[in-house]
Formats: C-alpha cells, sequence, structure tokens
C-alpha cells in the first residue's frame, strides 16, 4: 500500500524536476552611474544673443492706380511671374476721357482766338505804319495776341495733363517680380493710391528686427551675422547687417535693424519666421579660446585631464582625455588642446570614473 501510493507521486516529482532543471534565472539589469556633465564652448558664449523677424523681399510694391473709376481688366494671381512692363489691369477711364475731350474742345477754342488776335495785329500794326491807327490801339492789339497765346499754351498743357490721366487707367509692373497679393476683383470702384496688389520685386531677402539698447551700440552696418528659418531645417545662411536705425521705434521700444541674406536659396520665402544669431566680441582681433569648468579638470602626476562622455541617449561611456590648459579665467579654464566645441565632459565624481564606464547623463 505504501509502495503503491509512492508510485502515484512519482510521475509528480519527476515533472517538478524537469520544471525546476528548465527553469532560467533573469539576467541581471546594468545599472549605469548618473553623472552630471558640461559642454565645452568658447570664451564669451553669453555674448552669442538670437532674436527673430520676418524675411521679406528687398523690394516690397504696393500697386495701385493714379486715377478713379472701375477695373475693367484684372490679370494679376497669387504666385504670378511678372516683367516690368507687363500690363496688370485696367479701369473704364470714363472721367478721364470725357475730360480730355473736353480740354482738346478748349484747347481748339483757344487756338482759334489766338490765330483771330494774330490776324488782329497784323492788321493793326500795317495800319500804325501807315498812321491810321493810334499807338494805343497797337498796344492793344499786342496785349490781347499776347493773352490769347498764352490761353493756348495752357490749353495744350491742360490736353497733356488729361491725357496722362487716361494713362494712369492701366496699371503696368514697375519691376520685375511675384505678385504676392491681390485685393481687387473685377467690376470694384478704386481710387487714387488705393492698394490693389503687391508685388514683391528684386531677389535679395531681407530681416528687419528690433535690438535692444542694450546690445544696439555693439551691431554695425557691414556686421556678420548667421541667419535660420524654421521652415528650413537646421540650415543656416551667411548674413549682413545693412541698416541701423539711429533712433528707438517708440512703437516697440527697440532699435529696428535690416539684416540682408548673402546666400541664394529658393527654399526661402517672403513671411518666413527667421532667427538672426550675433556673436558680440570686444574686438575684432580677439581670439576665441575653449573654456571648462575647474571641477571638470583632474589631474595626475604633471598632466591633466577630463572625462569625455561619448555616445547617444541610453549608450555613453566615459572617456579619459589627456588636455593642456591655459590661463584661469573667470569662466573657467582654457583649453589649449585636447578639445573641441560640443563635447560633453564629466563635472562632478572625477575620482571614481573609470575609462570606459557606461554612464547615463544627470
Amino acid at each position: 500500500m505504501i509502495l503503491n501510493k509512492y508510485y502515484k507521486l512519482f510521475p509528480f516529482l519527476i515533472l517538478g524536476l524537469f520544471a525546476a532543471c528548465g527553469k532560467k534565472e533573469a539576467p541581471k539589469q546594468e545599472v549605469l552611474r548618473p553623472v552630471k556633465y558640461t559642454e565645452v564652448k568658447y570664451a564669451g558664449a553669453d555674448k552669442i544673443r538670437h532674436f527673430s523677424g520676418t524675411a521679406k523681399t528687398e523690394k516690397i510694391i504696393n500697386l495701385s492706380f493714379r486715377n478713379t473709376g472701375i477695373i475693367v481688366m484684372l490679370d494679376m494671381k497669387l504666385g504670378q511671374k511678372v516683367k516690368k512692363g507687363d500690363l496688370l489691369a485696367q479701369l473704364d477711364n470714363v472721367q478721364a476721357r470725357l475730360n480730355y475731350e473736353s480740354s482738346v474742345e478748349s484747347k481748339n477754342s483757344a487756338e482759334s482766338q489766338m490765330n483771330t488776335a494774330k490776324l488782329n495785329l497784323n492788321r493793326v500794326r500795317t495800319l500804325y505804319e501807315k498812321g491810321s491807327s493810334s499807338l494805343s490801339d497797337y498796344e492793344s492789339a499786342k496785349n490781347s495776341y499776347r493773352t490769347a497765346v498764352a490761353s493756348f499754351e495752357s490749353a495744350k498743357r491742360s490736353v497733356a495733363i488729361q491725357q496722362d490721366q487716361i494713362q494712369f487707367g492701366y496699371l503696368y509692373a514697375p519691376e520685375e517680380g511675384v505678385i504676392a497679393s491681390v485685393v481687387a476683383e473685377v467690376d470694384e470702384n478704386v481710387s487714387p493710391g488705393q492698394t490693389i496688389g503687391v508685388l514683391n520685386a528684386g531677389s535679395a531677402i531681407e530681416i528687419e528686427i528690433g535690438l535692444p539698447e542694450s546690445v544696439i551700440n555693439n551691431v554695425y552696418k557691414g556686421m556678420k551675422v548667421k541667419v535660420s528659418f524654421t521652415a528650413i531645417g537646421n540650415k543656416q545662411y551667411n548674413g549682413e547687417v545693412t541698416e541701423v536705425a539711429p533712433a528707438l521705434d517708440s512703437n516697440t521700444s527697440t532699435y529696428p535693424i535690416r539684416v540682408t541674406v548673402l546666400d541664394d536659396d529658393e527654399q526661402i520665402k517672403s513671411g518666413m519666421a527667421a532667427s538672426v544669431t550675433f556673436e558680440f566680441v570686444t574686438s575684432q582681433s580677439e581670439e576665441r579660446k575653449l573654456v571648462i569648468p575647474p571641477v571638470s579638470v583632474g589631474e595626475d602626476g604633471d598632466s591633466r585631464f577630463v572625462f569625455v562622455i561619448d555616445g547617444s541617449e541610453g549608450n555613453y561611456v566615459i572617456k579619459r582625455q589627456p588636455i593642456e590648459i591655459g590661463e584661469l579665467t573667470s569662466e573657467g579654464f582654457e583649453i589649449d588642446s585636447g578639445l573641441e566645441e560640443g563635447q560633453k565632459i564629466a563635472t562632478a565624481g572625477l575620482q571614481t570614473l573609470l575609462d570606459g564606464q557606461k554612464v547615463k547623463l544627470n
């Protein structure tokens, strides 16, 4: 009976033994040591400032008529490329044509009066020379002729002016460029000077920004800057300051300046948000030096070193890097050799770090 009992339990004991043998220990998760760090940078990096602005073409022209009337033709579309002299729009010119016809009639009448006055003057002169007319009659005829000539010349100028008024009913492209805006329609009644469209002329891109009084004295015409655009990734362009306002803009409490982008790129469009980077230095010949905080420098005998952090997120590794240091400044040790701008270096616990050790950033 006892043996039968053990025989019945035997299969369960065998299964338990196999289960115990098949069970593997879970791998231990590697614990990465957190380290504090900083990035290697140039002395005076706090003098690098970024200011925002909006890109636009160097020449923006508001298109408008110099006459009043109803638009009967409008050949303008957004993004349309135009050449100088292209006809963009036309007015009905009814009033201008009526004024022109009236001025022509006035000129013809004045011309007739002038011719009559001239004939009368010639007649009176002949009589005066023969002694059949007085001097006063002769002087009166001369004055009448001079007045008629002046009236005729005035009428001719009026005709020319009214003819120009008709031409003012035609809108031609003043420059080669691209139509950036259209704010009028056919059959719309417009007034002189009323904007009906905007033309972006010229190829250069400019950026207008406002600078605070704390930096305006460090900005000068011809200063080189870097320009980037939110819509064009991480690409940077060369720029130059072309205008610096001498007075404060009361609306923004800043000093307006203008920056021209020196590099050509069709990706840059008018209206894009831009960031302009200024690097303010005390002297144009000032030598740039890399600096690091003193706490990041270790010493081993006569040599000095830092722990450089290489790798990417989740896979950072410590690397011991020998360096040569220069003077100690208010910003830290100047670096003569051994490091490059942007490298990450540890700033705490140097005595316990090991070359090749895996870490995570704190």
